[in-house]
Protein backbone atom coordinates (compact mmCIF):
# COMPACT_ATOMS: atom_id res chain seq x y z
CA UNK A 1 0.00 0.00 0.00
CA UNK A 2 1.69 3.47 -1.15
CA UNK A 3 1.61 6.21 1.22
CA UNK A 4 0.80 9.77 -0.66
CA UNK A 5 1.20 13.51 0.51
CA UNK A 6 -1.24 15.76 -0.65
CA UNK A 7 -0.67 19.30 -0.21
CA UNK A 8 -3.05 21.93 -1.51
CA UNK A 9 -2.73 25.67 -1.53
CA UNK A 10 -5.11 27.37 0.94
CA UNK A 11 -6.04 30.03 -1.49
CA UNK A 12 -9.66 29.92 -1.78
CA UNK A 13 -10.92 26.01 -1.71
CA UNK A 14 -10.82 25.78 -5.73
CA UNK A 15 -7.23 23.48 -5.03
CA UNK A 16 -9.19 21.52 -2.27
CA UNK A 17 -12.02 20.53 -4.02
CA UNK A 18 -10.11 19.92 -7.65
CA UNK A 19 -7.88 17.26 -5.03
CA UNK A 20 -10.83 15.76 -3.95
CA UNK A 21 -11.33 12.93 -6.85
CA UNK A 22 -8.22 12.57 -6.69
CA UNK A 23 -7.33 11.80 -3.20
CA UNK A 24 -10.71 9.78 -3.54
CA UNK A 25 -9.36 7.54 -6.52
CA UNK A 26 -5.98 6.50 -4.15
CA UNK A 27 -8.11 5.63 -1.50
CA UNK A 28 -10.53 3.89 -3.71
CA UNK A 29 -6.95 1.84 -4.76
CA UNK A 30 -6.31 1.44 -1.58
CA UNK A 31 -3.51 3.79 -0.77
CA UNK A 32 -2.88 5.74 2.69
CA UNK A 33 -3.18 9.60 2.16
CA UNK A 34 -2.16 12.28 4.21
CA UNK A 35 -3.03 15.57 3.76
CA UNK A 36 -0.96 18.71 4.42
CA UNK A 37 -3.26 22.04 4.47
CA UNK A 38 -4.40 24.58 6.72
CA UNK A 39 -7.48 26.73 7.27
CA UNK A 40 -10.71 26.67 5.26
CA UNK A 41 -9.12 24.10 3.11
CA UNK A 42 -8.21 21.95 6.17
CA UNK A 43 -11.74 21.85 7.47
CA UNK A 44 -13.09 21.39 3.74
CA UNK A 45 -10.96 18.03 3.26
CA UNK A 46 -11.39 16.67 7.42
CA UNK A 47 -15.10 16.59 6.30
CA UNK A 48 -15.20 15.54 3.26
CA UNK A 49 -12.13 12.97 3.22
CA UNK A 50 -12.35 11.63 7.03
CA UNK A 51 -10.43 8.65 6.00
CA UNK A 52 -7.25 10.52 5.46
CA UNK A 53 -4.33 11.64 8.06
CA UNK A 54 -4.26 15.22 8.45
CA UNK A 55 -1.34 17.66 8.92
CA UNK A 56 -1.55 21.61 10.01
CA UNK A 57 0.42 22.89 6.99
CA UNK A 58 0.05 26.64 6.92
CA UNK A 59 1.17 28.19 2.87
CA UNK A 60 1.54 31.88 1.87
CA UNK A 61 -1.18 34.72 2.45
CA UNK A 62 -2.98 35.52 -0.47
CA UNK A 63 -1.71 38.67 -1.96
CA UNK A 64 -5.86 39.75 -2.66
CA UNK A 65 -6.26 43.32 -2.23
CA UNK A 66 -9.52 45.50 -0.87
CA UNK A 67 -9.41 47.36 -4.36
CA UNK A 68 -9.40 46.94 -7.81
CA UNK A 69 -5.56 46.59 -7.90
CA UNK A 70 -5.02 43.09 -7.06
CA UNK A 71 -1.90 43.61 -9.54
CA UNK A 72 0.69 45.89 -7.57
CA UNK A 73 -0.38 44.24 -4.33
CA UNK A 74 0.52 41.29 -5.54
CA UNK A 75 4.21 42.84 -7.36
CA UNK A 76 4.76 44.30 -3.71
CA UNK A 77 3.72 41.03 -1.55
CA UNK A 78 6.59 38.97 -3.88
CA UNK A 79 9.02 39.51 -0.81
CA UNK A 80 6.80 37.86 1.64
CA UNK A 81 5.69 35.32 -0.50
CA UNK A 82 9.57 34.42 -1.02
CA UNK A 83 9.95 34.29 2.87
CA UNK A 84 6.89 32.01 3.07
CA UNK A 85 8.14 30.03 0.64
CA UNK A 86 11.53 29.60 2.77
CA UNK A 87 9.54 28.73 5.75
CA UNK A 88 7.13 25.95 3.87
CA UNK A 89 10.59 24.24 2.48
CA UNK A 90 11.65 23.62 6.51
CA UNK A 91 8.63 22.91 7.61
CA UNK A 92 8.16 20.37 4.82
CA UNK A 93 11.62 18.83 5.59
CA UNK A 94 10.24 18.41 9.19
CA UNK A 95 7.00 16.76 7.84
CA UNK A 96 9.04 14.31 5.74
CA UNK A 97 11.74 13.63 8.54
CA UNK A 98 8.34 12.52 10.33
CA UNK A 99 6.61 10.59 7.51
CA UNK A 100 7.54 8.05 5.20
CA UNK A 101 5.76 9.13 1.91
CA UNK A 102 5.89 6.92 -1.56
CA UNK A 103 4.78 10.08 -3.61
CA UNK A 104 4.12 13.45 -3.25
CA UNK A 105 0.89 16.19 -4.74
CA UNK A 106 0.91 19.32 -4.61
CA UNK A 107 -1.71 22.21 -5.42
CA UNK A 108 -0.36 24.45 -6.21
CA UNK A 109 2.36 24.89 -3.41
CA UNK A 110 6.12 25.74 -5.23
CA UNK A 111 7.88 24.56 -1.82
CA UNK A 112 6.33 21.06 -2.11
CA UNK A 113 8.62 18.77 -3.56
CA UNK A 114 11.52 16.23 -2.93
CA UNK A 115 14.16 15.72 -4.54
CA UNK A 116 13.90 11.85 -3.03
CA UNK A 117 10.09 10.64 -3.57
CA UNK A 118 8.50 11.91 -6.86
CA UNK A 119 6.57 15.33 -6.89
CA UNK A 120 3.78 16.21 -9.01
CA UNK A 121 2.71 20.23 -9.07
CA UNK A 122 -1.25 20.52 -9.96
CA UNK A 123 -1.84 24.19 -11.45
CA UNK A 124 -3.97 25.44 -14.67
CA UNK A 125 -2.01 28.28 -15.15
CA UNK A 126 1.71 27.65 -16.76
CA UNK A 127 2.07 31.15 -17.56
CA UNK A 128 -0.19 34.27 -15.68
CA UNK A 129 -1.96 36.98 -17.79
CA UNK A 130 -1.61 40.33 -17.17
CA UNK A 131 -2.85 43.87 -18.70
CA UNK A 132 -1.68 44.27 -22.49
CA UNK A 133 0.18 47.12 -21.47
CA UNK A 134 2.43 44.83 -19.08
CA UNK A 135 2.85 42.10 -21.92
CA UNK A 136 6.78 42.05 -21.49
CA UNK A 137 6.03 41.30 -17.42
CA UNK A 138 3.74 38.24 -18.58
CA UNK A 139 6.49 36.18 -20.65
CA UNK A 140 8.56 37.03 -17.87
CA UNK A 141 6.11 34.24 -15.79
CA UNK A 142 6.53 31.64 -18.30
CA UNK A 143 10.56 31.06 -17.18
CA UNK A 144 9.85 31.97 -13.83
CA UNK A 145 7.01 29.24 -13.49
CA UNK A 146 9.44 27.05 -15.68
CA UNK A 147 12.12 27.40 -12.91
CA UNK A 148 9.61 26.20 -10.13
CA UNK A 149 8.58 23.49 -12.18
CA UNK A 150 11.60 21.78 -12.77
CA UNK A 151 11.46 21.10 -8.84
CA UNK A 152 8.93 18.31 -9.59
CA UNK A 153 8.71 15.21 -11.44
CA UNK A 154 5.60 16.23 -13.27
CA UNK A 155 3.08 18.69 -13.43
CA UNK A 156 -0.57 18.11 -14.10
CA UNK A 157 -2.84 20.49 -15.56
CA UNK A 158 -6.76 19.90 -14.51
CA UNK A 159 -7.51 20.91 -18.52
CA UNK A 160 -7.36 19.04 -21.85
CA UNK A 161 -4.42 19.51 -24.46
CA UNK A 162 -4.02 23.07 -25.57
CA UNK A 163 -2.84 22.19 -29.01
CA UNK A 164 -5.50 19.93 -29.55
CA UNK A 165 -8.30 20.41 -32.31
CA UNK A 166 -11.04 21.50 -29.57
CA UNK A 167 -10.25 24.36 -27.87
CA UNK A 168 -9.50 23.95 -23.90
CA UNK A 169 -11.02 25.11 -20.82
CA UNK A 170 -7.88 27.88 -19.73
CA UNK A 171 -6.78 29.36 -23.10
CA UNK A 172 -3.58 30.82 -23.15
CA UNK A 173 -2.74 30.00 -19.48
CA UNK A 174 -1.67 26.41 -20.11
CA UNK A 175 0.57 27.07 -23.09
CA UNK A 176 4.13 27.20 -21.88
CA UNK A 177 6.71 27.95 -24.59
CA UNK A 178 9.80 26.01 -22.78
CA UNK A 179 10.33 22.58 -23.06
CA UNK A 180 11.45 22.70 -19.38
CA UNK A 181 7.74 22.70 -18.29
CA UNK A 182 6.29 21.32 -21.32
CA UNK A 183 7.76 17.89 -20.95
CA UNK A 184 6.78 17.51 -17.60
CA UNK A 185 3.29 18.64 -18.18
CA UNK A 186 0.10 15.81 -18.06
CA UNK A 187 -3.14 17.49 -18.98
CA UNK A 188 -5.81 15.35 -17.04
CA UNK A 189 -8.76 16.91 -17.95
CA UNK A 190 -11.30 18.75 -15.95
CA UNK A 191 -11.13 17.63 -11.74
CA UNK A 192 -13.87 18.43 -10.05
CA UNK A 193 -15.90 17.42 -6.77
CA UNK A 194 -19.08 18.53 -8.20
CA UNK A 195 -21.14 15.85 -9.49
CA UNK A 196 -23.92 15.77 -11.79
CA UNK A 197 -27.66 14.23 -11.08
CA UNK A 198 -30.51 13.94 -12.36
CA UNK A 199 -32.67 16.48 -11.23
CA UNK A 200 -35.37 18.40 -13.09
CA UNK A 201 -34.35 22.02 -14.16
CA UNK A 202 -37.11 23.53 -12.36
CA UNK A 203 -34.73 26.56 -10.99
CA UNK A 204 -34.50 29.36 -13.74
CA UNK A 205 -31.82 31.10 -12.10
CA UNK A 206 -29.05 30.27 -9.58
CA UNK A 207 -26.62 33.64 -8.94
CA UNK A 208 -23.22 32.85 -6.54
CA UNK A 209 -21.64 35.79 -5.22
CA UNK A 210 -18.29 35.07 -4.40
CA UNK A 211 -14.76 36.83 -4.06
CA UNK A 212 -12.53 38.66 -1.68
CA UNK A 213 -14.05 41.48 0.41
CA UNK A 214 -15.28 44.59 -0.39
CA UNK A 215 -15.58 42.95 -4.32
CA UNK A 216 -17.96 40.31 -2.98
CA UNK A 217 -19.71 42.99 -0.72
CA UNK A 218 -20.10 45.58 -3.59
CA UNK A 219 -21.60 42.57 -6.47
CA UNK A 220 -24.17 41.92 -3.77
CA UNK A 221 -25.31 44.83 -3.72
CA UNK A 222 -25.36 45.51 -7.56
CA UNK A 223 -27.50 41.43 -7.60
CA UNK A 224 -29.88 42.37 -4.98
CA UNK A 225 -31.01 45.46 -6.77
CA UNK A 226 -31.85 43.55 -9.89
CA UNK A 227 -32.26 39.91 -8.86
CA UNK A 228 -36.61 40.56 -8.67
CA UNK A 229 -36.54 41.85 -12.01
CA UNK A 230 -35.61 38.49 -13.57
CA UNK A 231 -38.67 36.40 -14.20
CA UNK A 232 -39.20 32.92 -13.31
CA UNK A 233 -37.89 31.03 -9.94
CA UNK A 234 -34.71 32.33 -8.50
CA UNK A 235 -31.95 31.67 -5.50
CA UNK A 236 -29.20 33.81 -4.67
CA UNK A 237 -26.37 32.36 -2.69
CA UNK A 238 -24.16 35.32 -1.09
CA UNK A 239 -21.09 33.40 0.14
CA UNK A 240 -21.19 34.82 3.53
CA UNK A 241 -20.76 32.04 5.83
CA UNK A 242 -20.56 34.69 8.68
CA UNK A 243 -23.73 35.34 8.30
CA UNK A 244 -27.17 33.78 8.99
CA UNK A 245 -29.66 35.06 6.11
CA UNK A 246 -32.33 32.63 4.84
CA UNK A 247 -35.44 35.04 3.60
CA UNK A 248 -37.56 34.63 0.71
CA UNK A 249 -37.86 38.50 -1.41
CA UNK A 250 -40.86 37.72 -3.21
CA UNK A 251 -42.87 35.11 -4.20
CA UNK A 252 -40.16 34.02 -6.49
CA UNK A 253 -36.93 34.86 -5.02
CA UNK A 254 -34.97 33.35 -2.15
CA UNK A 255 -31.53 35.05 -0.77
CA UNK A 256 -29.20 32.36 1.48
CA UNK A 257 -26.09 33.42 3.08
CA UNK A 258 -24.52 30.45 2.87
CA UNK A 259 -25.33 26.93 2.03
CA UNK A 260 -23.46 23.76 2.73
CA UNK A 261 -21.52 22.29 -0.35
CA UNK A 262 -24.17 19.92 -1.31
CA UNK A 263 -26.69 21.70 -1.32
CA UNK A 264 -25.14 24.62 -3.46
CA UNK A 265 -24.37 21.40 -5.55
CA UNK A 266 -28.22 20.60 -5.47
CA UNK A 267 -28.69 23.85 -6.67
CA UNK A 268 -26.25 23.94 -9.49
CA UNK A 269 -27.57 20.87 -10.99
CA UNK A 270 -31.55 22.35 -10.72
CA UNK A 271 -30.25 25.43 -12.71
CA UNK A 272 -31.35 26.48 -15.79
CA UNK A 273 -28.79 29.65 -15.94
CA UNK A 274 -26.20 30.49 -13.85
CA UNK A 275 -24.51 33.90 -13.46
CA UNK A 276 -21.46 33.74 -10.91
CA UNK A 277 -17.45 35.04 -11.18
CA UNK A 278 -14.88 33.30 -13.80
CA UNK A 279 -13.65 31.25 -11.67
CA UNK A 280 -11.40 28.15 -13.25
CA UNK A 281 -12.97 25.87 -10.41
CA UNK A 282 -16.47 27.34 -11.19
CA UNK A 283 -15.33 26.72 -15.17
CA UNK A 284 -15.01 23.25 -14.75
CA UNK A 285 -17.94 22.75 -12.68
CA UNK A 286 -20.16 24.19 -15.61
CA UNK A 287 -18.31 21.79 -18.10
CA UNK A 288 -18.64 18.93 -15.53
CA UNK A 289 -22.78 19.64 -15.08
CA UNK A 290 -23.09 20.34 -18.77
CA UNK A 291 -24.40 23.74 -18.41
CA UNK A 292 -25.06 25.50 -21.42
CA UNK A 293 -26.42 28.84 -20.24
CA UNK A 294 -24.28 31.08 -18.20
CA UNK A 295 -23.39 34.65 -17.10
CA UNK A 296 -20.02 35.66 -15.87
CA UNK A 297 -18.85 38.10 -13.34
CA UNK A 298 -15.11 38.50 -13.14
CA UNK A 299 -13.60 39.98 -9.63
CA UNK A 300 -12.02 43.28 -10.72
CA UNK A 301 -8.31 43.44 -10.33
CA UNK A 302 -8.05 39.16 -11.15
CA UNK A 303 -6.31 39.24 -14.20
CA UNK A 304 -6.97 35.04 -14.86
CA UNK A 305 -10.90 35.81 -14.36
CA UNK A 306 -10.93 38.74 -16.78
CA UNK A 307 -8.82 36.69 -19.22
CA UNK A 308 -10.96 33.69 -19.18
CA UNK A 309 -14.29 35.92 -19.39
CA UNK A 310 -12.40 37.66 -22.06
CA UNK A 311 -11.63 34.14 -23.86
CA UNK A 312 -14.79 32.58 -23.06
CA UNK A 313 -16.62 35.30 -24.92
CA UNK A 314 -14.58 34.90 -28.31
CA UNK A 315 -15.15 31.40 -28.57
CA UNK A 316 -18.71 32.23 -27.98
CA UNK A 317 -19.30 29.88 -24.92
CA UNK A 318 -20.29 32.54 -22.37
CA UNK A 319 -20.93 36.07 -21.98
CA UNK A 320 -19.46 38.22 -19.09
CA UNK A 321 -20.34 41.36 -17.93
CA UNK A 322 -17.94 43.94 -15.29
CA UNK A 323 -19.90 43.91 -12.03
CA UNK A 324 -20.37 47.72 -12.43
CA UNK A 325 -21.90 47.49 -15.47
CA UNK A 326 -24.00 44.57 -14.90
CA UNK A 327 -27.60 44.80 -16.24
CA UNK A 328 -28.91 41.80 -15.74
CA UNK A 329 -32.50 41.27 -17.64
CA UNK A 330 -30.59 42.88 -20.82
CA UNK A 331 -27.61 40.93 -19.95
CA UNK A 332 -29.27 37.62 -19.51
CA UNK A 333 -31.28 37.83 -22.62
CA UNK A 334 -28.29 38.65 -24.62
CA UNK A 335 -25.84 35.74 -22.71
CA UNK A 336 -28.79 33.27 -24.41
CA UNK A 337 -27.43 33.46 -27.87
CA UNK A 338 -24.29 31.71 -26.46
CA UNK A 339 -23.60 27.85 -26.54
CA UNK A 340 -21.84 26.66 -23.59
CA UNK A 341 -18.11 24.47 -23.51
CA UNK A 342 -17.86 22.00 -25.93
CA UNK A 343 -18.62 17.95 -24.85
CA UNK A 344 -15.07 17.01 -22.99
CA UNK A 345 -14.51 14.04 -20.47
CA UNK A 346 -15.39 14.73 -17.23
CA UNK A 347 -13.87 13.98 -13.83
CA UNK A 348 -14.40 10.50 -12.92
CA UNK A 349 -13.11 8.84 -16.26
CA UNK A 350 -10.36 11.80 -15.79
CA UNK A 351 -8.99 10.76 -12.80
CA UNK A 352 -8.68 6.98 -13.30
CA UNK A 353 -6.64 7.97 -16.51
CA UNK A 354 -4.29 9.64 -14.01
CA UNK A 355 -4.02 6.99 -11.96
CA UNK A 356 -3.19 5.02 -14.02
CA UNK A 357 -0.77 7.53 -16.68
CA UNK A 358 1.20 8.90 -13.34
CA UNK A 359 0.49 7.81 -9.99
CA UNK A 360 0.48 3.81 -10.84
CA UNK A 361 4.02 3.88 -11.25
CA UNK A 362 5.24 5.37 -8.14
CA UNK A 363 2.62 3.43 -5.95
CA UNK A 364 2.70 -0.27 -7.50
Amino acid sequence: MGKVFVSPLNWGLGHSTRDIPIIEELLRRGHEVTIGTSGNALALLKRECPECNFITFKDYPAPYSSSRFFLPKFTASIPILLRALARERKRLEQILAENEFDLIISDNRMGVYSHDIPSYFITHQLRFSLPQYLYPFEMLTIPANSFFHMKFDGVIVPDIYPWSSQPNLSGKLSRSRLDATNKRAYFAGILTSTRKMERDLDLDYLLIVSGPEPQRSKLEEIILRQVQKLPGEKVVLLGSPQKERHERLDGQTTVHSYLSTEEKVELMNRARFLIARSGYTTMMEMAELDKRHGLFTPTPGQTEQEYLSRYYARQGWFLSRSQYKLRLVEDVQEAMNYHGFPEMSKTEENVKRLYDDVFRQHLS
